[in-house]
């Protein structure tokens, strides 16, 4: 190759052709070094309008990026030029350089002027800002900082790992051997096919019978599905959802619904994927709420058949996973019909599809079509004209039905039955909300390393700044990031919850199943709670990280489309977000009766006694007032003042419930009446909860040096939280303005000592490389 300056690298900037595409290469290369998916972006279009590459194709290689004495020579021959062109031809880069070709003699084409056009919005790089920059005194260009950890890496990676770190080791490195690379640019059928293949090779590898019992060709490991569901996250949300209602949702309700001939029957097939299954719960009319679905399924004692039937087409099984393409059995919930006598929502298990993968008779199945995101899953609905199943397809682990036709339960009343069959399924709000912060964590990872080496403006004559250390930039991100350890560890705590009711129950049916009813009904609530504010993080985290990437992260190789289309669905999917908050705002009014009594004027008495004298301190105006460092950054102040916040708003959500309910509304009524204050409160206690699982997490730690920075990001969580609501707590006394601004000025200042150990941070999320190959992330 000639050397820089030589005189065919000079000539080649003249080539017939090539100078109104030149403006816009320097610019475009001088920003960084451009991606193979971004300069075969830009070959296309030089393709579509007949333009010959020749001398320009030097400049499309991603392996050989020119020199900085090549960009240099480029510039000063551009700007040669571009001295001979108007001002008012400088208003954009494709007019400097048709004008530039133009002053040579060239006269570029309709398609060659399109063409250049096309490449300027592509590169982002359209209006006058672009073209200053190529008159500007050249900048210096400073080198990035070498970040040097301040902390343990993998010290750290392990301590958010959570439980089972060899499962979670397995799966990245299943993930990284070739077989499993991000999906772009498929048909919506290539996709699906994919996503099966996938999920296929994941069941080859024992992964999804993991949390089945080992005498049906489990691993008798829960904790290991988990985390496997959970790292999964990290690469495809629609392998996921496909890997979560097969094995999950299908397998798990046959696991944990049935008894043991069904275990033997299914389980094995189910966890090997030689049996595809869906989850047949909710309803065109009915999602969340199960207890009225439509469905029905009468028994006939003549033939101890169950005839399972949709009477109306809202009652048509909607939006269920592996049915459009795949699925071949399916767990059908109905209203179980026994001698004429109603009993309630029960599991059954009903055939879809032969063999030869056709509809059985009696069987409509519908494909949902293209979807916001997720569109590697198989949803579709299902539609039951009488179709006929042996008896013993109910699955009876609750409920059963004997030789003689006679309804059986150890469980007397059909509510109790109802909700206790259904909190064997929490597992599935525990794992969607793992699987929602694996998404922000892959956002997260993106935009921090983004931001570290982005440069954007700075003083003249001065180094562009880098986009992280612009404290605008860190307020963006790292609040979230800081959120994003704290749900870590309150998602981690509650799958140990968890898995230790999983343990506690193994084996037991019936009664005994409602002995720790309070307990069961804690963890539904904690989640239910957590899995909503999870995956409204996600969902706010990933719009923030696409946004602090520019026009960069609109591109679909830098994985926020897909990130933001497939984790959308997650705020309803296992219940609508706001449905479960209102969950557990009635389980802290249940709470609420349970330790003062009935909703009366002696139980709020006694509640507002307490609160009363835990209010004199926290609105103790020498407390409203502290703004010492040592304060703000105390988790006695965090934890005192969230939890004044949770518990003076479930007081008086009591207090306006009874009200309604001595005016004669139903409890329904004055609950519904209160809904947004019932939803503010549900929040709060969530959010106190996540801190007091970061204030534990901190205290444990083996290693000093993970506890200095668990302490920044815990003081950071509750202070930005504390700072969103700080209307709310200037209201009630709590703040006054000065400690208000205090706070808001102690947050600015914990971004900016986080900001040097940002990339350390989200390194520590442990997310594989495979699964940020071709992003800016990388």
């Amino acid at each position: 190759m000639a050397g820089p300056g030589s005189t065919a690298e000079r000539g080649s900037l003249a080539e017939p052709g090539s100078l109104a595409f030149f403006p816009l290469l320097y610019i475009a290369w001088a920003d960084g070094e451009l991606a193979a998916e971004e300069l075969e972006l830009l070959r296309g279009h030089l393709r579509e309008a007949g333009v010959r590459e020749g001398a320009l194709a030097e400049w499309f290689d991603p392996e050989a990026p020119p020199s900085a004495e090549r960009l240099r020579h480029l510039l000063d021959d551009v700007r040669r030029r571009a001295a001979e062109v108007s001002p008012e031809r400088r208003r954009s880069l494709t007019e400097l350089g048709i004008a530039i070709a133009e002053a040579d003699g060239e006269h570029p084409t309709p398609e060659e002027r399109a063409a250049v056009l096309r490449i300027e919005e592509a590169l982002g790089l359209d209006g006058p800002d672009a073209v200053a920059t190529l008159f500007d005194p050249a900048r210096p260009i400073a080198p990035l900082p070498d970040v040097q950890p301040r902390f343990d890496p993998a010290a750290m990676a392990r301590f958010l790992g959570g439980p089972a770190p060899e499962t979670r080791k397995r799966v990245c490195a299943l993930l990284s051997d070739g077989r499993f690379e991000t999906a772009v640019g498929l048909s919506m059928a290539d996709y699906r096919a994919q996503v099966s293949a996938w999920c296929r090779a994941l069941a080859d590898e024992g992964l999804g019978a993991l949390g089945y019992p080992a005498e049906f060709g489990g691993g008798d490991d829960p904790a290991a599905f988990i985390a496997t569901f959970e790292t999964l996250a990290f690469f495809d949300l629609s392998l996921l959802t496909k890997f979560g209602v097969q094995f999950g949702l299908f397998g798990g309700s046959i696991h944990q619904l049935g008894s043991r001939r069904h275990h033997e029957k299914y389980l094995r097939d189910a966890g090997t994927l030689a049996l595809p299954g869906c989850f047949a719960m909710s309803e065109t009319l009915h999602g969340s709420n199960v207890y009225d679905i439509q469905t029905t399924a009468v028994y006939d004692s003549g033939t101890r058949e169950l005839e399972v039937h949709t009477p109306v087409p809202g009652a048509r099984k909607d939006y269920i996973g592996n049915a459009a393409r795949d699925g071949r059995l399916a767990t059908v919930f109905a209203q179980l019909e026994v001698e004429g006598e109603g009993r309630g929502v029960h599991a059954i298990l009903v055939p879809i599809r032969g063999q030869d993968g056709e509809p059985l008779p009696g069987v409509t199945i519908e494909d949902c079509g293209e979807k916001l995101g997720l569109n590697g899953v198989d949803n579709g609905r299902l539609h039951f004209d009488r179709v006929r199943v042996p008896r013993e397809n109910l699955l009876d682990r609750f409920a059963s039905i004997d030789d003689e036709g006679v309804y059986r339960s150890p469980i007397a009343s059909p509510a109790r039955r109802f909700f206790t069959m259904l909190g064997t399924l929490v597992s599935g709000r525990v794992a969607v909300g793992s699987a929602a912060l694996g998404a922000t964590k892959v956002a997260l990872v993106i935009a921090v390393r983004y931001g570290a080496r982005r440069r954007q403006f700075g003083p003249p004559g001065e180094a562009e700044r880098i986009l992280l250390d612009y404290p605008a930039h860190q307020r963006r991100l790292l609040p979230r990031l800081a959120t994003t350890y704290a749900l870590n560890f309150a998602l981690h705590d509650l799958q140990a919850e968890y898995l230790a009711a999983v343990t506690s129950e193994a084996g037991d049916s019936g009664e005994s199943e409602i002995g720790g009813a309070a307990d069961r009904r804690r963890l539904e609530a904690a989640a239910a709670g957590l899995k909503a504010c999870a995956t409204w993080h996600a969902t706010d985290t990933i719009q923030a990280c696409r946004e602090s990437c520019g026009g960069r992260g609109y591109l679909a190789n830098n994985r926020f489309a897909a990130l933001k289309a497939d984790s959308d669905v997650f705020t309803t999917f296992e219940g609508d977000n706001t449905v479960l908050m209102q969950l557990v705002a009635k389980d802290l009014l249940t709470g609420f009766r349970q330790q003062f009594g009935d909703l009366g004027a002696l139980g709020l008495a006694r509640f507002a006694a307490g609160r009363a004298r835990r209010a004199i301190a926290e609105r103790n105006w020498l407390i409203s007032r502290k703004t010492s460092e040592a304060h703000l950054r105390d988790p006695g102040f965090h934890d005192a003042i969230l939890d004044a916040r949770r518990s003076d708003l479930v007081l008086s959500l009591a207090r306006r419930v009874r009200h309604r309910v001595a005016r004669g509304m139903t409890s329904f009524d004055a609950l519904t009446d209160c809904q947004h204050h019932a939803l503010t409160a549900a929040r709060a206690h969530v959010e106190c909860e996540v801190l007091r699982s970061m204030v534990a997490a901190e205290r444990r730690t083996p290693s000093s040096g993970v506890a200095e920075w668990l302490e920044r990001l815990r003081s950071l969580y509750a202070l930005a939280t504390i700072e969103r609501e700080a209307a709310w707590f200037l209201e009630q006394g709590y703040l006054d303005p000065p400690k208000s601004k205090a706070i808001r000025r102690t947050v600015t200042a914990l971004c900016a000592e986080i900001r040097p150990q940002a990339i350390p941070l989200v390194d520590a999320f442990d997310v594989p490389r495979s699964c940020l190959e071709g992003s800016i992330g990388l």
